[in-house]
């Protein structure tokens, strides 16, 4: 088979310029995509906060005190059966799920009351589950600092 100089098509190198320029787009998209998932967990995670903390104040409405440390988060979708017994615990209870979420990370929220910053403290670790973190993924979410 003989082959024209004229014949139109792409070289090797031209291919392997493509695929590696293809490469750099989807590794620059990776990395983007990456931190903004975490950007929206920790987002997620105030948002729940907030919630719980609509949900507390009606709690604390209705029964004059937050649920106990002891009664927890529990307090808001079940009738507490510990501690200081609720006055007037709505029959529904206090949020639309009749479950406790956990936090974007899989992890439950921390919860005390009374609270060393407010009438309850409410905490998300992030991603790594220990106190503290620097980076966004890892970074403390606390119901004292939603509003700051």
């Amino acid at each position: 088979m003989k082959y024209r100089s004229d014949e139109k098509g792409f070289t090797l190198i031209e291919i392997m310029i493509v695929i590696v320029i293809i490469g750099m787009l989807v590794g620059f998209v990776a990395l983007n995509l990456v931190g903004q998932s975490d950007e929206a967990k920790h987002t997620a995670a105030r948002v729940q906060i907030e919630n719980f903390g609509s949900a507390l104040t009606l709690y604390k409405v209705d029964n004059g005190v937050f649920p106990s440390t002891e009664q927890g988060l529990r307090a808001l979708i079940e009738y507490p059966t510990v501690g200081t017994q609720p006055k007037k615990w709505r029959e529904d209870g206090y949020l639309s799920k009749k479950q406790i979420p956990k936090d974007p990370w899989g992890y439950e929220y921390i919860y005390v009351s009374p609270g060393l910053h407010a009438g309850y403290d409410l905490t998300s670790y992030g991603a790594d589950n220990a106190p503290g973190g620097d980076d966004i993924a890892n970074k403390d979410i606390n119901s004292w600092e939603i509003d700051e």
